[in-house]
């Protein structure tokens, strides 16, 4: 390889700081690299792979793929080489300058919130190439795209610092060849033994044989072994392949340390011919939520790579399944922007979704330890099932779990099917709170009707719940019930709570006294009733059937839609002896005020906030005062 010219290059400053922390932090299993670069070249294969099927020409005169890896003891360096896909001049720029050219600052401000041993952000922004200077105090890469003349071949150097430099060179085969010049604290990575046992950890199933050379003593001469079975895991009978082997391969194409909770591997034959292997993490990655992130399987067709993140075969509910999918029925020239309109892909899509949510009914009904981590981690993304896949709406309502009343926990355990099972005779519905935690949930005066007579309550406290309730209507015959807006239902359950009312002259004196309020409080209320339903507190607000709810105008508030402001049903409890000290008040001003500060009492149990802070905390220290005097 002869140098023609030389051009340095500054890295951004983001990659720097990112170079930086790679090297000196972020790492504590100094043998990922191997696995970051023999990813990375294996990536190039399959893509070589892909585009050689319209263009043959690019195999050059060699259409057998590898990856090999020489050691040279004495110049302290490892040498790992693909004839994959190769890199033009600028793609070498651009992607070896530009670490994480679209998350860096993202990565940068996620990594700050882990600890410095924490792995698994590795290879979710393209750095993996980088984990090379762990082990490395120079880094060299030369590449000649397929099909390119050898004297417009690439030579990048670096010594892992503030800069980089790019040569025109000549190079006779195409693909890449990393040359890593080790550290001297880091020449245990000249042994034989110890690139073996690495290949065996992380990459063994690689679908691409990986050859290390060695010297025959006896005859004096280098040769090339192969030392991964190069078979794709996939592709082989499940009862020949164990646990272990799932796991390592679930950990190969992820880049997670940790193993998954439970995956499925299914080989489909008929009007559809695919494999697929499916796996459910153990834990949620931290761009879950991130728009940008794309999610989903990796595409195989005919055992050739198509594309990595196709998240077209999945809902968007069910974006934390990785895996992989093979099918013999796609297309090989099919695109990222047809796949979404081909039959077949949506055909695949159904299938699954079908298969991956028997994964989780399994998991549910047969280990309900790990299905409580699957909750813990997955829940609030799965929450959106109801909304999203109406097909399968009945499996996904029986693998929701909620807190409740009954399971005095914020943790969510409970089965819709064990709700419906420990219903009380008279029960008609499925109750349920929305709030913004679980204690404003659980402490609501909403519950204390329910709470005397056992009857349960599901306590919804995550934003998502809200909404995902406008896409559940009932479940097993029974209706859902929000216990903050007014219902027949509920009505009933109170009627034993009326013996408390001395009758006629009684009732006259609180039918005048809730006229009253509705003069005083005017077109702030909706209306003004008596309730049966509360035990420890004067009074509450709800909100009518048909009216927007509390929750609900919280999520367009925080989404930036305005909202016209809730009228609400102000519900007094005439068995409270606070009722009856104001009903007994003779000074018409002092009972306005204490029907006001009744009012913002009832608005804060139920929204959390008032318009006007200052002028309630003063109208509670103005009726103090004359409680005092």
């Amino acid at each position: 390889m002869n140098n023609i010219k030389k051009t340095t290059y500054s890295f951004q400053s983001e990659s720097k700081q990112l170079l930086h922390l790679m090297i000196h932090s972020l790492y504590s299993n100094k043998d990922i690299f191997l696995r970051e670069l023999i990813s990375n070249a294996s990536d190039a294969i399959e893509k070589l792979n892909f585009q050689s099927i319209s263009h043959p020409n690019l195999y050059e005169k060699d259409a057998k793929t590898k990856i090999q890896i020489s050691i040279n003891e004495k110049e302290k360096t490892i040498i790992i080489s693909d004839n994959g896909i190769g890199m033009t001049n600028q793609e070498v720029i651009d992607n070896l300058g530009t670490i994480a050219k679209s998350g860096t600052k993202l990565f940068l401000e996620s990594i700050e919130k882990i600890e410095k041993n924490n792995n698994q952000f590795v290879g979710k922004f393209g750095v993996g190439f980088y984990s090379a200077f762990i082990v490395s105090k120079k880094v060299s890469v030369s590449t000649r795209y397929a099909g390119m003349p050898i004297d417009q071949s690439t030579l990048w150097e670096s010594l892992g610092e503030g800069e980089f430099s790019v040569s025109t060179i000549k190079k006779e085969t195409r693909g890449t060849e990393i040359c890593l010049y080790l550290k001297p604290e880091e020449e245990e990575f000249l042994q034989i033994w110890k690139i073996k046992s690495i290949i065996s950890k992380y990459t063994d199933h690689i679908n691409v044989p990986i050859e290390i050379q060695t010297f025959d003593e006896k005859n004096k001469v280098y040769t090339w072994e192969q030392i991964n079975k190069a078979t794709a895991i996939w592709t082989i009978n499940k009862s020949n392949i164990n646990n272990q082997q799932y796991k390592d391969f679930y950990k190969q194409i992820t880049n997670e340390e940790n193993e998954p909770l439970i995956w499925s591997h299914n080989q489909v034959e008929g009007k559809l011919e695919y494999i697929s292997l499916l796996y459910i993490p153990m834990k949620s990655t931290w761009d879950l939520w991130n728009k940008e992130n794309k999610n989903g399987l990796k595409l195989y067709i005919k055992k050739i790579y198509i594309m990595d993140n196709a998240e077209q075969f999945l809902p968007n509910y069910l974006r934390f399944v990785k895996g992989i999918i093979d099918s013999n029925d796609l297309p090989l020239n099919i695109s990222r922007e047809t796949l979404q309109e081909n039959k077949i892909s949506q055909q695949l899509k159904k299938s699954l979704t079908k298969k991956i949510l028997q994964t989780l009914t399994k998991l549910a009904n047969e280990d309900n330890e790990k299905y409580k981590i699957f909750w813990k981690e997955f829940g609030l993304v799965f929450k959106e099932g109801p909304a999203e896949d109406h097909e399968n709406k009945n499996i996904i309502l029986n693998l929701l779990r909620f807190s409740a009343i009954s399971t005095e926990s914020q943790e969510q355990t409970l089965s819709l099917q064990n709700y419906i099972q420990n219903m009380l005779p008279e029960q008609e519905k499925i109750y349920y709170i929305t709030s913004d935690s679980y204690n404003s949930a659980y402490t609501s005066p909403h519950l204390e009707l329910f709470k005397k007579k056992k009857i349960d309550v599901l306590l919804l406290s995550d934003r998502i719940d809200e909404w995902m309730m406008n896409y559940i209507t009932e479940f097993q015959g029974k209706k859902f019930q929000s216990v903050s807006t007014t219902d027949s239902s509920i009505n009933k359950l109170t009627e034993d709570n009326n013996n408390a009312i001395n009758k006629k002259e009684k009732e006259t004196e609180i039918l005048l006294f809730i006229e009253k309020i509705k003069s005083i409080l005017g077109d702030q209320v909706k209306d003004v009733k008596l309730t049966y339903k509360l035990t420890n507190t004067p009074a509450i607000v709800v909100t009518d059937a048909n009216a927007m709810t509390t929750q609900m105008a919280k999520l367009f508030l925080a989404a930036g839609q305005s909202v016209n402001p809730i009228k609400y049903i102000f519900e007094i409890n005439p068995n409270h002896k606070f009722i009856n000290k104001i009903m007994n008040i003779k000074n018409e001003n002092e009972i306005k005020d204490w029907i006001f500060l009744l009012f913002e009492e009832a608005l804060l149990a139920e929204k959390g906030t008032l318009e006007n802070p200052n002028q309630f905390i003063n109208l509670v220290n103005k009726l103090l005062l004359i409680q005092n005097n």
